[in-house]
């Protein structure tokens, strides 16, 4: 039924015109009592045999919500709704922006992608704190905070202008990630090298200790797919020489070519990031490096061209405690997360595995 209304009404609009229309219809849901309570029933049914310890937080399962459909935590409770086990809002900077000129989504609907140069537009870090503080959780769910760099902020300044969100949402935040990688703010990738990456995060952690001094607020890195292997091999070390408690693999790529895309290639070339299907490989590669060097060290994120229970069950095996997913969300519409729910609990049971947590990074074990 989605496909058929997404051929015929979605796929006619401008994508981000689609996506705030959508975005108000969820929010509207949540906020009529009976409607979201039926809505709940038949989209998040729950799986006794999902539930998941990670950073310290207990979850109904592993599936999440990635950042950057909910930038500005506007819709926590309809996403929970929907039946994501975390929502990671945010990509939020310090100050508000508005991002980048429109146009600036594209879909590429035969490759199952998306291409994306929003470039962190949202209403900053004190107005979506404010907002968090405000919230009246109707579901539980874990909430995760995606910061970034405001744009007109330099890099020599980069360090403080992330502390300045830290401290504001930490008090809010279920868990911290730290964004170095999306393509779409000038300079921001370069924060990933380790010179760069070793200050930033520790004035993170330490502003998060600062601000919420009762509780360990987690910390965790989002990495490019685009990284060569030896620098993947540096976060890794990097986030356990800093006693990180994560890294999500991965962001959008830049990359085009080798990813078998279909679309016109004037579609294809548009500049930002592509996410989606043509992803899943690379994002996978990268978990499994992951893993392979920091063990059951830190909890691991995998994210990257997630369309089904199969995507997220080898995500598992590959290393990830966590699964997340977005671009798939447009196209397969609001049973997406029942769908996947439903075929991970069926891969466990049909596994050697009792629980998800045995299950996690069998794979790499096994190939060691």
């Amino acid at each position: 039924m989605y496909q058929i209304f997404f051929k015929l009404v979605f796929s006619r609009l401008d994508p981000e015109r689609a996506h705030h229309l959508a975005f108000r219809w969820i929010q509207r849901a949540a906020r009529v009592p009976v409607l979201r309570t039926f809505a709940a029933a038949a989209l998040a049914p729950r799986h006794k045999e999902l539930r998941t310890e990670a950073l310290g937080l207990r979850m109904h399962g592993p599936f999440g919500l990635a950042a950057g459909f909910d930038k500005n935590a506007a819709a926590v409770d309809g996403l929970a709704m929907l039946g994501f086990d975390h929502v990671e809002i945010g990509t939020v900077t310090g100050e508000p922006q508005p991002g980048n000129p429109r146009k600036r989504l594209f879909r590429l609907v035969g490759d199952r992608a998306l291409i994306n140069r929003m470039g962190f537009n949202n209403d900053g870090s004190r107005v979506v704190a404010a907002r968090l503080a405000s919230r009246t959780a109707v579901f539980r769910t874990v909430v995760g905070v995606n910061i970034g760099k405001t744009k007109v902020v330099p890099e020599e300044e980069a360090v403080a202008d992330y502390v300045t969100s830290a401290e504001r949402l930490a008090p809010h935040a279920d868990y911290l990630v730290v964004n170095v990688s999306s393509p779409n703010t000038p300079g921001l990738r370069d924060l990933q090298a380790v010179d760069h990456l070793r200050p930033l995060l520790t004035a993170v952690r330490e502003a998060a200790d600062r601000a919420v001094p009762a509780r360990r607020v987690p910390l965790l890195v989002k990495i490019a797919p685009d990284l060569a292997d030896d620098d993947i091999d540096a976060v890794a070390d990097l986030a356990v020489e800093l006693g990180l408690d994560g890294i999500i693999a991965t962001n959008t790529t830049i990359a085009r070519a080798g990813l078998g895309l279909t679309s016109a290639p004037g579609l294809v070339q548009e500049t930002g990031g592509l996410s989606g299907a043509p992803l899943k490989e690379r994002s996978l590669e990268v978990l499994r490096r992951l893993y392979a060097r920091v063990g059951d060290r830190i909890t691991l994120v995998g994210v990257g061209g997630v369309e089904t229970a199969e995507d997220a069950w080898q995500r598992i095996l590959a290393g990830a405690t966590l699964v997340q997913g977005y671009s798939a969300f447009i196209y397969q519409g609001p049973f997406w997360t029942r769908a996947v729910h439903k075929g991970l609990a069926a891969r466990l049971r049909q596994s050697p595995y009792a629980t998800l947590a045995d299950a996690v990074g069998a794979d790499v074990r096994s190939a060691a």
